[in-house]
């Protein structure tokens, strides 16, 4: 049986879960241009959240059930000690036209699946700088229904708040672990460097904002021949790592161990 098709210029997308990912998520495909936000749904009963997605347009339900009713596209995205409970409730609700998205860490396809009555599924693992548009996707669907049309239009949606990957699904706890752990890494180094700032001298503000632009570097590894840049600047600051007393200095920041040669 042929899969019904998504309608590309009036699918709605509702949310599953109003938290801070989904408003990120949510934001990013309204200041995109990709979806106006009359195209969007989610449901809370919290005042607060209800607010803040009103605030830029989008229709606030009561019930998860009337946010499933009314789109083509269901992004779930919930604690994942609830998420079990949220998908059966909805169970009745799916329909094979529907596309159904999960963002919950943790909780593989094949339980989504057997959860909802559904095999149109794909998994998508963003990280929490999709708050600031700079978040890193992982796209999984893991040999189910979903078709390539249905791969290309999630990928644009998470497109808006950053860069979009593609990987088996065996891969996603390495890759929570990366890229969903990642951030607090970069912010312990940017805190470690202004520390080791401060304790050469300089105002606290200085050094926090030293750190900050210095750990911008990483936009170096979207240019082509980016070992070559990386690898220059870290052989020029190895030497000047004597600056810095040690004890001041991440811990993981072992170069004797770093590999600068191109892949």
């Amino acid at each position: 049986m042929a899969m019904t098709l998504i309608p590309s210029d009036t699918f709605k997308v509702g949310f599953i879960g109003a938290g801070q990912m989904a408003e990120s998520i949510a934001k990013g495909v309204v200041n995109s241009g990709i979806l106006s936000p009359s195209r969007i749904r989610t449901a809370h009963l919290n005042p607060q959240r209800r607010e803040v997605f009103q605030s830029f347009g989008v229709s606030v339900s009561d019930q998860n059930h009337q946010v499933v009713e009314d789109c083509d596209v269901v992004i779930f995205s919930v604690k994942p000690q609830i998420v079990k409970d949220v998908v059966l409730q909805l169970r009745p609700k799916f329909s094979e036209k529907q596309l159904l998205v999960s963002v919950v860490a943790g909780t593989k396809l094949k339980d989504l699946k057997e959860w909802s009555g559904q095999n149109r599924f794909i998994r998508v693992m963003p990280n929490t700088p999709a708050a600031v548009g700079t978040a890193a996707s992982v796209i999984s669907v893991g040999g189910g229904t979903a078709t390539e049309e249905d791969i290309e239009l999630i990928a644009r949606l998470f497109g808006s708040i950053g860069k979009v990957w593609k990987a088996e699904e065996k891969l996603f706890d390495a890759i929570t672990g990366l890229s969903g752990s990642g951030p607090a890494y970069i912010f312990l180094a940017i805190e470690a460097l202004a520390d080791g700032g401060v304790a050469a001298g300089l105002p606290r503000e200085l050094a926090k904002g030293l750190a900050t632009q210095t750990a911008m570097l990483y936009r170096f590894l979207e240019q082509q021949r980016w070992w070559q840049t990386v690898g220059s600047i870290l052989l020029n600051s190895k030497m000047m790592l004597h600056h810095l007393e040690a004890q001041q200095l991440p811990a993981f920041m072992n170069w004797k161990k770093v590999d600068f040669e191109a892949p």
